[in-house]
């Protein structure tokens, strides 16, 4: 047999051209196309499972495996970096929280005097960050999807006022910049938010409830 080198990108073969070429009858493939890409990985196991004979059956994932890797990889790699970003923001709360028990010594050596607990010390304390975190999650969540559902709006009111293009046409796939918020992305962020700002009081609120009132009214 000879060997045969060509540009896929030159060389056009019609149907029954191609037929001869490699020696085949009929068809040797079917393509199925449904409704929700992203059940594929999923229709793609059935048909795995149903069908006996020697088929090659690949999905769209399969087909595009390193670009879907890469996207995955990002995805990934943005969840670390918001981890890493409400992280920050929970050392802030604690930073907060410290500077206001050290403001607040006198009031709660007051309040000790006049009979709280420890317990509702830093009850108050507790419930004051977890207020400030969960209004900041709130309000980041609003802004997030409001930006997010009004991103094909922002992003070229921004490239008009500046005169540029984030996303040169010759240069880039896409011209646009996509965005799809989903529940699954979202979630965990939000739950990581809560329960790091929910962590972050604990320590500024012992600290609260372990003042002593008599060394902090000493020089009131």
């Amino acid at each position: 047999s000879g060997h045969y080198e060509y540009d896929s990108a030159l060389v056009m073969l019609h149907h029954d051209d191609a037929q001869r070429l490699f020696r085949l009858e009929g068809p040797t493939g079917i393509r199925l196309k449904i409704k929700d890409l992203h059940e594929a990985p999923q229709v793609a196991r059935q048909l795995a499972d149903t069908l006996t004979d020697h088929l090659l059956i690949r999905d769209w994932t399969q087909q595009n495996k390193t670009w879907f890797s890469a996207v995955q990889l990002e995805k990934r790699m943005m969840f670390i970096i918001l981890t890493l970003i409400v992280a920050v923001a929970a050392f802030n709360l604690v930073s907060t929280l410290v500077m206001t028990v050290t403001d607040k010594r006198a009031d709660i050596a007051i309040l000790r005097t006049l009979g709280a607990s420890p317990q509702s010390i830093m009850t108050i304390f507790m419930v004051q960050g977890a207020m400030v975190g969960v209004i900041g999650t709130l309000a980041g969540l609003a802004l997030g999807l409001g930006i997010a559902l009004n991103i094909d709006v922002i992003v070229p009111a921004i490239e008009h006022a500046f005169n540029a293009s984030f996303l040169p046409k010759d240069i880039y796939l896409i011209s646009k910049m996509p965005s799809e918020p989903q529940s699954s992305d979202i979630a965990p962020i939000a739950v990581i938010s809560l329960i790091l700002s929910f962590v972050a009081t604990i320590y500024p609120s012992w600290r609260a409830s372990r003042v002593n009132p008599a060394e902090a009214l000493r020089y009131e």
